[in-house]
Parts: C-alpha cells; sequence; structure tokens
C-alpha cells in the first residue's frame, strides 16, 4: 500500500519537473487594476505637493519574460532570448512624476517605507547608490511587488509587478495579440 502511494508520488514528481510547473490562470485586466490600486495605495503616502504626472507610463500586459518551464522545454530555454509562452503574459503598471527636488522625492520615499510597513506592506529590498534610492515593496497578502525609485532631478517612479499568468480564453486583444488592459488610473489626484 506505502509502496503505491509512494510510485504515485513519485511519478507526479517526475512529471512536474519534466513538464514544469504551469501557469495560473489570470485576467489581465483585473491584474491591472489590482495593480493600479497598489500604486495608488504608495502615492497616497508618498505626500508630494508640487508632483505633476510624467507622461509615458501605463499599464502593460507582455509575455517576454514569461518563457517555458520544464526539463521537456530545455532547448527552448537554452538561447539568450528564450521564446514566450503563447496566452501567458506578466502584468505591469507604471507611473512616474517629477516637479520636486531629489531631496523632496527622497524624503517621500522614506515616508512611504515608513507608512507601508505600518500597514502590513513588506519590504522586499532597499538600496541607495548615491541620488538614486529602490525600494520593493510587496502588498499584505499578495505575491506582486511594487517598486518605488528616486533620480536625479527629482523624478520618482513607481512600478507594480504581477507575475506571468496565463489569460482565459475569451479575454480581449488588441491589434498585436496583447490582452487589451483597462487605462491606468493611480494616481487619481492627478489625472483629474
Amino acid at each position: 500500500m506505502f509502496g503505491l502511494i509512494g510510485a504515485v508520488g513519485l511519478l507526479r514528481l517526475a512529471d512536474r519537473i519534466w513538464s514544469g510547473a504551469p501557469y495560473p490562470v489570470a485576467d489581465p485586466a483585473a491584474t491591472a487594476q489590482r495593480l493600479d490600486r497598489h500604486t495608488q495605495a504608495v502615492y497616497d503616502v508618498l505626500g508630494l505637493p508640487n508632483a505633476e504626472l510624467k507622461s509615458g507610463y501605463g499599464n502593460d500586459g507582455n509575455g517576454y519574460g514569461c518563457h517555458y518551464r520544464g526539463l521537456r522545454n530545455l532547448f527552448k530555454q537554452l538561447p539568450s532570448t528564450p521564446p514566450s509562452v503563447p496566452g501567458v503574459v506578466d502584468v505591469s503598471n507604471e507611473w512616474a512624476v517629477k516637479g520636486n527636488s531629489t531631496a523632496e522625492v527622497q524624503a517621500a520615499l522614506r515616508r512611504a517605507r515608513k507608512a507601508l510597513n505600518a500597514q502590513g506592506w513588506q519590504v522586499t529590498r532597499y538600496s541607495r547608490i548615491k541620488d538614486m534610492i529602490d525600494l520593493v515593496v510587496r502588498p499584505p497578502g499578495s505575491v506582486d511587488s511594487v517598486r518605488i525609485s528616486t533620480y536625479p532631478r527629482g523624478l520618482l517612479t513607481v512600478s507594480a509587478y504581477a507575475a506571468c499568468a496565463r489569460y482565459p480564453s475569451g479575454t480581449l486583444l488588441d491589434d498585436l495579440g496583447m490582452p487589451k488592459l483597462p487605462a491606468q488610473r493611480a494616481p487619481t489626484q492627478l489625472r483629474g
């Protein structure tokens, strides 16, 4: 009896190693909205009075970093630019603000770190190189990551990332075959 259970377990493990872990299924539009809420929560604790939204950022859903898994796909994984798995995307949400000094955005990032930590967000990385500070946090109960970065001349970026996921059949696609994502809303205070 125990031998049979062990054999079944071993076969399942071997299949997982051979096939690779399947990507979870997630609606990219719902993921983009969730990431938008994460970045809005960050803006709410930054406290930047003179912030202006910098153009050129938004929601993105592509599969460039979503590669084949498992030993059966080893040769697909070896090239320096391995192919992406069809129907699998990672969603991100990014915006940037300008209009404050470098010292102001650095102080805002430190305030955000303290406030988010008090709200249960987990700091997963914090680094500083000269005038640039980089903070990566994880919202409570989530596997998403939010990165807050300061740069010279008072630029501050906030980026949220979700892991690769297979989108369900019936997902609306754009002209390039990528999932259509809702318009970015955060930070609502700067979008009027």
